[in-house]
């Protein structure tokens, strides 16, 4: 089933309800799957206009979590019918001023270049920790202030190389986010596969995603550019690896979006960077005393049902202490560049889960979570509180433990 009859099975139990981090932040059913079910289906009879003010506030206030679909029994596609339906909306009515003016940096390569060059180098001084406020602009810099490399334990190599590449041929996505503002979290991606036995290929001529563009209804825009990556990717490896969850969750949604046997083709090799290393056991690697809590994001857990395989790597880490805190399954109200377009709810979202953190006893060190967007945003929600608790993506922690056991050098020295 695909865009509006993916909706059709629904027949309005209300299971989805205590799943939806908007309804539980409003109370208002309108802001809930049931209800927006139903402003979806009049949208798509003519009964509601695509320029209704209700409409609009309630599916602009949709996270697009989809934490609703793995709840129904009735097994409604909810992530198809409001893609359908904001991309209706989209075509009758343009995308909103703040978004086309966000996306417009994603979809040019040298836009976004300059733009993550100025956000590192005001990070990398300081100025974004200076900056941090709760409100919408000073949020933002506490968000890109969260993407500031920790310093983990042990000294990561100069060089890489497989201890022995029977593993296949990986090829990294890099994306616009990911390779603008968390670089670290690639080298560490990189190594922490070579030392499970991947080959690591690059590809050029890759671009953004464009999770984004989809998010927002702007379907063109992601059209293009998945038809570029899966020209870029065209025999590039056994796999291509992902370690954003945003981006995974549409690179696996290629052939869907795109309907060619190119992009289904593409979509098959997809992985997440701990779907590749849970499949190779992880190898261990050395002890670590850390308290760390995991938060799944959204895209990773409903969006691509991958559960297991972060608890898996963690998993892999001798001496760390894992927490799976209450509401670790919800959104954090990151969701693309929703923080940017509702910043009061993604706010009253976020402050759920950063005040189940606040309690957590003993408190975490790091929170973990692969997506780019759940750092930055679980980030600045940690710093505005005044916590010291820090935010890092699995596979950092792993590769922190291959680091102290010696695992780098143990690979550079093999012939």
């Amino acid at each position: 089933m695909t865009g509006f009859s993916a909706l059709d099975p629904c027949v309005h139990c209300g299971f989805c309800l205590q799943a939806c981090p908007t309804y539980l932040a409003t109370g208002d059913e309108a802001d809930s799957p049931r209800g927006r079910i139903v402003l979806m289906r009049a949208l798509e009879r003519g009964e509601i206009g695509v320029s209704d003010p209700a409409l609009l506030q309630h599916l602009d206030a949709c996270l697009g979590c989809r934490g609703c679909e793995p709840v129904c029994p009735s097994g409604v596609g909810y992530g198809r019918g409001l893609a359908a339906a904001r991309e209706l909306l989209v075509q009758a009515r343009g995308l909103r001023p703040l978004a086309r003016a966000v996306l417009a940096v994603f979809q040019r390569r040298w836009l976004g270049r300059l733009a993550f060059g100025a956000a590192r180098l005001l990070r990398d001084l300081g100025f974004m920790n200076l900056l941090a406020r709760p409100g919408r602009a000073g949020f933002a810099m506490a968000m890109v202030a969260a993407t500031r490399p920790v310093a983990g334990p042990g000294r990561p190599p100069r060089t890489r190389r497989a201890r022995s590449a029977n593993g296949g041929t990986v090829a990294l996505f890099r994306g616009c986010i990911m390779d603008g503002l968390f670089a670290h979290v690639h080298a560490a991606t990189q190594r922490t596969l070579e030392a499970n036995g991947y080959r690591i290929v690059e590809v050029r001529r890759q671009v953004c995603c464009g999770a984004l563009h989809e998010h927002a209804g702007d379907r063109r825009g992601a059209e293009s550019l998945a038809r570029r990556n899966v020209n870029a990717f065209a025999r590039a490896a056994d796999f291509v690896v992902v370690n954003s969850a945003g981006c995974g969750a549409l690179l696996k949604d290629y052939g869907h979006l795109l309907g060619t046997e190119e992009a289904r083709g593409f979509a098959e090799r997809v992985r997440d960077v701990t779907e590749l290393l849970a499949a190779r056991g992880p190898r261990p690697g050395a002890r670590l005393d850390l308290e760390v809590a995991y938060d799944a994001p959204c895209h990773l857990e409903h969006a691509q049902r991958v559960q297991e395989p972060p608890l898996a790597v963690l998993g892999a880490v001798p001496g760390l202490r894992l927490a799976l805190v209450p509401g670790s399954d919800r959104c954090c109200g990151s969701a693309g560049i929703y923080s940017l377009l509702e910043p009061v709810l993604s706010r009253a979202v976020l402050d759920a889960k950063i005040t189940v953190y606040a309690g957590t006893s003993p408190r975490p060190a790091f929170v973990l979570t692969g997506n780019p967007g759940c750092l930055m945003q679980i980030g600045a929600g940690l710093s505005l509180a005044g916590l010291s608790t820090r935010v890092a993506h699995p596979v950092e922690v792993l590769d922190w433990s291959y680091r102290a056991g010696g695992v780098y050098q143990e690979s550079e020295g093999e012939s």
